[in-house]
C-alpha cells in the first residue's frame, strides 16, 4: 500500500526515491500517447475511413473532424481527474485506475483497426485515461517535497520537461515507420505496450509514495463564491463583493482574480490551439501532398512532427538565455503581456507560410517535405511564447487557493480551439489553402485583442513563499519558475 508519511527531511540534497518511478511513468506514458496521436490522422484516411469515405477529400475533412474531438476529449477530462483526486480518492488511486482505463484504450485501438465502433472506444477511453490522470502526475511529484528539500523540485520539473520532448520526439519518428512496414495492430500496439509499462513503473513504487488524502468539498470554492455573489448582488462597487457576506474576503479576492485572468485568455488563447494543434491533422494532411524524399531519407508525413520537441529544445534555452536579456537591456522587456500577443501573431505568419505552400501544391507545383521545416520553427516559436508564458504568467495572478480553477481555464481554451476546428472541418467550412489562411487570420485578430486588452491588464503579484510544485507541465513547457522568478515576471 502506498504511504501516508511526511518525506525526509535528512537529505535535502537528494531527490526523494519515489521520484524515479513517477518519472519513469511519465517517460513511457508520453511516448505512448504521442506515439498513437501522431499517426491518428493518416491512420483513418488511409485505414479505418478508406471504405466508408470513398472521397479522399471527404475522408480527410472526416478524419480531421474526429482528430480533434479526441483532442478537445483529452484536454477536457483533466477537469474530472483533478475532481475525483481532490475530492474522493486521491492522486494515487486516480493515476493507477485510470492508467488501467489508459491501457485498455491503447488496446482497443490495437485489436479493432478494422472496427470503427471498437476503435473509437478506444479513443474514449485513452481520452479518459489520458486526461485523467494529466493534472494528478506532475501534481503528485511536488507532494514528494517538504521544506528542506523543496528547492529540487524545479530540477524534477525540468525532467519532466525533457521526458516530455524526448517522448514525443522518438515517437514521432518511430511509430509512422512502424505504422507503415508493420501495420496498424503493431503501430499501436507498440504505444499500447509502453503505457502498460508505465503502470507497472508506477505501481512498483507504491510503498514509497507519500500520498495526500483527498481535501473534500472546499467550502469557500470559485463557483461557491460566485453563486453566493449572484444571490446577494447589491449596489456594491463590484458585483463579487456580496459573496463577503458568506465567504472571507481572500477567497472573494481569490475569485475576482480567476475572472480577471479567464476574461483575458479565454477569448484569445484558443484561436493559438486552434493553430498549434493542427500540426497533427492538417499539416499531416498537406504533407501527403509533398515530395517525402530528402536527400537519402524518406519522411513519412506524420513523422515531420518530430521537428516541434526538437526545437523547442533548441529554442527555449536561446529564448530565455540570450533573446529575452538582450530586449531588457535594449530598455523593451518581453512581458508576459507582450510575448503572448506577439506568439499569436507569429503562430499567424506561419500559417501564411504554410497556406503559401498550399496554393503552389493547388497550382501543380511539387514541394519538398523539407519545406515544411520554416513553418515548423515559426510555430514553435509562437508556441514558447504563448504556451510556455501563459500558464506560468495565470499562476502569478490568483492566489495559491485558486490554482485549481486557473489549470482549469488553461485546459479549457485547448478544448474550445479544438471543439471548434473539429466543427468547422465537419462543417467543411474551408479547405485546401483557404484553411490555412482563415486559422491565420483568426489569430492575427486574436493577437490584436489581446494587446489591447493587455494594455489595459492590471498585473498582480500574489507572492506564495511556501509553493513547492507549479503548474503541471504539459505539451513541450519549460519547468516551472520558481517564486522569485515568478515575482520577475
Amino acid at each position: 500500500m502506498a504511504g501516508t508519511s511526511t518525506p525526509s527531511t535528512t537529505s535535502s540534497d537528494r531527490f526523494p526515491p519515489q521520484i524515479p518511478f513517477i518519472i519513469g511513468n511519465e517517460a513511457c506514458e508520453r511516448f505512448s500517447f504521442y506515439g498513437m496521436r501522431n499517426i491518428l490522422t493518416v491512420f483513418l484516411i488511409d485505414y479505418l475511413l478508406r471504405n466508408a469515405v470513398p472521397d479522399e477529400g471527404a475522408r480527410s475533412a472526416q478524419a480531421k473532424s474526429l482528430m480533434h474531438l479526441f483532442m478537445a476529449g483529452v484536454y477536457f477530462t483533466p477537469l474530472l481527474g483533478g475532481w475525483l483526486a481532490d475530492r474522493w480518492f486521491g492522486k494515487y488511486k486516480v493515476i493507477l485506475s485510470l492508467s488501467l482505463v489508459y491501457c485498455l484504450g491503447h488496446a482497443c485501438l490495437a485489436l479493432f483497426e478494422n472496427n470503427a465502433t471498437g476503435f473509437y472506444t478506444g479513443l474514449v477511453l485513452i481520452s479518459l485515461g489520458s486526461g485523467g490522470i494529466k493534472p494528478c502526475v506532475a501534481a503528485m511529484v511536488g507532494d514528494q517535497f517538504n521544506a528542506s528539500n523543496k528547492h529540487l523540485v524545479k530540477k524534477v520539473f525540468a525532467i519532466f520537461y525533457w521526458t516530455i520532448n524526448l517522448g514525443s520526439f522518438f515517437a514521432s519518428l518511430t511509430i509512422p515507420l512502424t505504422l507503415k512496414h508493420l501495420g496498424p495492430s503493431v503501430a499501436f500496439g507498440i504505444p499500447g505496450i509502453l503505457m502498460f509499462i508505465a503502470t507497472a513503473i508506477f505501481w512498483a513504487g507504491r510503498r514509497h509514495y507519500v500520498v495526500v488524502p483527498p481535501t473534500g468539498p472546499n467550502p469557500h470554492s470559485f463557483l461557491k463564491v460566485v453563486f453566493s455573489a449572484l444571490r446577494h448582488r447589491g449596489a456594491s462597487a463590484h458585483w463579487l463583493d456580496g459573496a463577503t457576506k458568506e465567504h472571507p474576503a481572500e477567497a472573494v479576492e481569490g475569485a475576482r482574480a480567476v475572472l480577471r485572468i479567464g476574461a483575458l485568455l479565454l477569448p484569445t488563447i484558443p484561436f493559438f490551439w486552434m493553430l498549434f494543434d493542427q500540426k497533427a491533422s492538417t499539416w499531416v494532411i498537406q504533407a501527403r501532398s509533398m515530395d517525402p524524399q530528402v536527400g537519402p531519407i524518406t519522411f513519412e508525413p506524420s513523422q515531420m512532427q518530430f521537428i516541434n520537441p526538437a526545437l523547442v529544445m533548441i529554442l527555449i534555452p536561446v529564448l530565455v538565455g540570450v533573446v529575452y536579456p538582450a530586449f531588457q537591456r535594449a530598455g523593451w522587456e518581453l512581458t508576459p503581456l507582450r510575448r503572448m500577443p506577439l506568439g499569436l501573431a507569429v503562430g499567424a505568419f506561419s500559417y501564411a507560410i504554410a497556406g503559401y505552400y498550399q496554393v503552389l501544391l493547388e497550382q501543380g507545383s511539387t514541394l519538398n517535405i523539407a519545406w515544411q521545416l520554416l513553418p515548423y520553427i515559426v510555430l514553435t516559436l509562437s508556441e514558447i511564447l504563448v504556451s510556455t508564458t501563459g500558464l506560468e504568467f495565470a499562476y502569478t495572478q490568483a492566489p495559491r487557493e485558486m490554482k485549481g480553477i486557473i489549470q482549469s481555464v488553461w485546459l479549457l481554451t485547448t478544448t474550445l480551439a479544438n471543439v471548434a476546428v473539429a466543427i468547422a472541418a465537419a462543417l467543411n467550412v474551408f479547405s485546401g489553402s483557404g484553411q490555412f489562411f482563415f486559422y491565420g487570420a483568426l489569430a492575427l485578430v486574436a493577437a490584436v485583442g489581446m494587446a489591447l486588452m493587455a494594455s489595459r491588464y492590471q498585473v498582480r503579484d500574489y507572492y506564495q513563499p511556501d509553493v513547492v510544485a507549479g503548474p503541471v507541465p504539459d505539451r513541450a513547457q519549460p519547468p516551472p519558475a520558481t517564486v522569485g522568478e515568478q515575482k520577475a515576471l
